[in-house]
């Protein structure tokens, strides 16, 4: 499933990355705690995270992540925005808590299958 394919299923808004081409998601990676991320993340996993500065960006890209997924409603910084533009990294946002936007990306892969 492709990351515009997933935030259709989920009703995921975009902050920017809606004209990128998507790559495929394979799971969900639910941390906030970025050094974390960079070492345990799978490469087709979406980050769903609270975390909206610049450096979830930087570790996106690192982790060779095909999206990041901010939950609780939380917006993306100025700067985060910009890194996101800049490095072509799709943003999405949920209005449900950090669990509950898993459940549904992975309901949404199950799914598919």
């Amino acid at each position: 499933m492709t990351v515009h394919e997933l935030a259709a299923a989920c009703g995921f808004e975009y902050y920017n990355g809606k004209d990128l081409d998507a790559r495929e998601v394979g799971g969900a990676y639910c941390c906030d705690l970025l050094s974390w991320v960079i070492g345990r993340a799978e490469e087709d996993a979406a980050l769903v995270t609270v975390m909206s500065n610049p450096n979830v960006m930087a570790v996106a890209v690192m982790a060779d992540l095909p999206c990041v997924i901010l939950s609780e409603g939380v917006r993306p910084d100025t700067l985060a925005l910009e890194k996101a533009v800049q490095n072509e990294i799709i943003v999405l946002s949920s209005q449900e808590p950090t669990y509950e936007t898993a459940l549904k990306i992975h309901q949404a892969l199950e799914s598919k299958k």
